[in-house]
């Protein structure tokens, strides 16, 4: 499975990760004396991420706050969490979720990031060197006196290799959907009300793609079966039932923006 980074021969990463500004391998060499911060609001730096990746064992959690969409040819699953793009309506201003909102693993890796060094056939850990939390002396540094690294970032590396495992479980996960032809362009869609209370016209909101329930239900039972036993019919099921979320991040859209309005006119 090809990493989200690459390394390349000259030791530069290439690749265009969300949230990752300035993201380097890990070393004794350059970081020794880094660490990462524990701070008040740790999530600030996903304020940008109206649509974030989501592995498909995360479906059942994320369903219950997020839209769950496929995008692009790989038909990557992300979780919604905004409208616009730069704009995460989950997330305060004070860097941390809103009540009840499930945080996909992607976030919760940050600032940690594996590379695929192909040179080596081996994945490379890294840190975003940009992430406001990393500094010199920080609470929970990253390596030992003696250049090993401390057991915060021996468990770094662990939840980065389950996160690895998990893109893999993923990317057969949308090969089965793939390959039982079950994807079908979806769109949500957001009638406003006039000034008079007149239904105004529907607006579309996002296109995205997603499984169609007319499809799966036409599968023979034996793949239907398939799936069950194989986990993914609960994950498509998870998926359907999330699509019933744009409603919530509508509402919500149209809630702050009518408090800047209101903030504006004051």
């Amino acid at each position: 499975m090809a990493s989200e980074t690459k390394l390349t021969p000259g030791g530069q990463i290439s690749g265009n990760v969300l949230f990752y500004k300035q993201p380097e391998p890990l070393s004794p060499e350059m970081h020794k004396s880094l660490g990462v911060n524990r701070v008040d609001g740790p999530f600030g730096f996903a304020k940008e991420g109206h649509a974030v990746p989501l592995a498909v064992t995360e479906f059942s959690l994320a369903a219950l706050s997020s839209p769950i969409i496929f995008v692009g040819d790989d038909k990557m699953p992300l979780a919604v969490m905004g409208l616009n793009p730069g704009e995460n309506l989950y997330l305060r201003e004070d860097g941390i979720f809103e009540a009840g909102i499930y945080v996909p693993a992607y976030i919760r890796r940050y600032p940690f990031v594996f590379a695929n060094d192909s040179g080596a056939n081996q994945m490379i850990l890294c840190i975003d060197r940009a992430a406001d939390f990393i500094s010199e002396g920080g609470d929970l540094p990253f390596f030992n006196a003696d250049n090993s690294p401390t057991e915060y970032t021996q468990n770094c590396i662990e939840f980065c290799n389950n996160y690895e495992l998990e893109r893999q479980r993923t990317n057969n996960f949308v090969q089965i959907l793939k390959d039982l032809d079950l994807f079908e362009l979806k769109s949500a869609t957001h009638t406003p009300m006039n000034a008079d209370g007149s239904a105004g016209e529907p607006q579309t909101v996002a296109e995205f793609w997603g499984v169609s329930e007319e499809k799966l239900n036409a599968l023979p039972t034996d793949k239907l079966v398939e799936l069950r036993n194989n986990g993914a019919l609960m994950q498509i099921y998870a998926h359907l039932i999330s699509l019933h979320g744009w409603d919530k991040l509508i509402a919500l859209q149209i809630y702050k923006n009518a408090v800047a309005a209101d903030a504006a006119a004051g």
